[in-house]
């Protein structure tokens, strides 16, 4: 049996950008340091995920301040969460063809 593979999303190959996306899609924002502890992963480890997904437009970026405090949060993008749900979609349909 051929396992179509079209819309599963290079992106989410990466444990941590999944991690970072099903975060995003489930809530409506989060910011760098919850996200890091969250997921147990270094700041330059995060930033890099973080910098794909926004290059791919799933995620925007908000900076501000709170009160001197830099802080930078994440949203997943009306494009991300689309292609999320259609990766989501993809892996349901090939645990069902592998019931079969």
């Amino acid at each position: 049996m051929k396992i179509a593979l079209t819309n599963f999303d290079k992106a989410f190959e990466n444990r941590i950008r999944l991690q970072i996306m099903s975060v995003l899609v489930a809530n409506e924002s989060y910011d760098f340091n919850s996200l890091k502890d969250l997921l147990e992963v270094t700041d330059g480890n995060l930033a890099s995920h973080l910098k794909a997904l926004e290059k791919d437009e799933y995620i925007t970026v908000n900076k501000s301040f709170l009160g001197r405090k830099p802080n930078t949060r994440y949203h997943a993008s009306d494009k991300g969460i689309i292609a999320f749900k259609k990766h989501l979609e993809a892996l349901e349909n090939l645990i069902r063809q592998q019931k079969g």
